[in-house]
């Protein structure tokens, strides 16, 4: 019921529109004139539940579809062999996706195409009310469930129109395949992950320069809280920039030395408080970029993992696995930071490590 405002007194729904019309415009009251549910419109059978022939040609263009779908994810795979990218060769590179692309298109525009014919053609159609119920798990719901199941197999005929469904499953199987012959060219080829990204371009003596001009960089330059994006000296001249620039990206920061906790056997690795440490992510290789100057946190953006600083870049948060590779630095006779040697350990994902 509801109340009014003025008087306090209980008002009853009215009981027809012209009642409506005449009480408080302000109340909220239940209509009890309203439209009646119209129920469905009457069912209209499609040409393939009339003419059997018609059927029979919907179900040969199914599963004609679904065989197209496996055709399109063979031809991919055998496109990714057949036209390789060759370095310095744009052409191949346009062949390669173009004959991946369509064979991959084909394999997905098939599937839909002919699940969607399926149910448009095939499958029952009449119009049904579906009650809502509450959700339980008694012995009389699992039994009209396993009914559900068993009423949805025989309309939709998976299990009597063996070749819709042995087609359609055949093209599910194919259709990942592209996907997993592709994903292998990201790895690189008769190479030791752990070995490559063991070693990068830093070395002793190589200075620290800014990211991308490659601008050396004096240790009187960087002043407490500010950050540098440092790649080593001579990166931008190396013809495989792009690779070494992914292992050697360093982020450069200045601390109090106070507010350094230093382990034993790195007590020479930074400098007047100056740490340098990889910026690459040890989850999964994204760049981390983002410094806190209050917390001397380093943050990646991908995966939201966080760095401390002050205690060698440990993981304080996310899905990293192990502390960010510290690059040893020093000044040389012109008060250029340097490198002491290369990191001491692999940079990048955790993974790479694993045997």
């Amino acid at each position: 019921m509801a109340q009014d405002d003025n008087g306090g007194h209980e008002l009853t729904p009215a009981r027809s529109s012209e009642e409506r019309r005449t009480g408080d415009p302000g109340t909220a009251v239940i209509i009890r004139d309203a439209v009646e549910n119209p129920g469905f419109p009457p069912h209209r059978p499609r040409v393939t539940d009339l003419d059997p022939r018609k059927e029979r040609r919907a179900e040969r263009t199914v599963y004609t579809l679904f065989y197209l779908s496996i055709a399109g994810s063979i031809w991919a795979v055998a496109a990714y062999m057949a036209f390789p990218i060759v370095d310095g060769d744009p052409g191949s590179v346009r062949l390669n996706n173009l004959f991946i692309g369509i064979g991959g298109a084909l394999a997905l525009l098939a599937i839909g195409i002919g699940a969607v014919h399926w149910g448009k053609a095939l499958m029952h159609e009449k119009e049904g009310v579906d009650l809502r119920h509450p959700v339980r798990g008694s012995e009389a719901t699992t039994e009209r469930a396993a009914e559900i199941f068993r009423q949805a197999d025989e309309e939709s005929g998976f299990s009597r129109r063996t070749l819709v469904r042995n087609s359609l499953i055949g093209a599910l199987i194919a259709f990942p395949l592209p996907a997993v012959v592709l994903f292998r060219g990201l790895a690189p080829e008769n190479i030791d992950p752990v070995e490559e990204l063991s070693q990068t371009m830093w070395a002793k003596g190589v200075r620290l320069t800014r990211d991308p001009t490659g601008t050396p960089i004096k240790a009187s330059d960087v002043t407490l809280g500010s950050a540098f994006h440092v790649i080593p000296e001579g990166l931008n001249e190396a013809p495989d920039m792009l690779e070494q620039k992914a292992k050697a990206a360093v982020l450069l920061m200045r601390l109090k030395p106070e507010d350094l906790h230093v382990s034993k056997g790195r007590e020479n690795w930074n400098y007047d408080g100056i740490v340098a440490y990889s910026k690459i992510c040890t989850h999964v290789g994204c760049p981390v970029a983002l410094y806190e100057q209050q917390t001397h946190h380093l943050l990646c953006p991908c995966h939201q993992s966080q760095f401390d600083i002050t205690h060698e870049a440990q993981v304080i948060f996310g899905p990293a696995k192990r502390p960010l590779p510290q690059l040893p630095i020093t000044v040389d006779a012109d008060g250029y930071l340097v490198a002491r040697s290369d990191f001491h350990e692999p940079v990048g994902p955790s993974f790479w490590e694993r045997h």
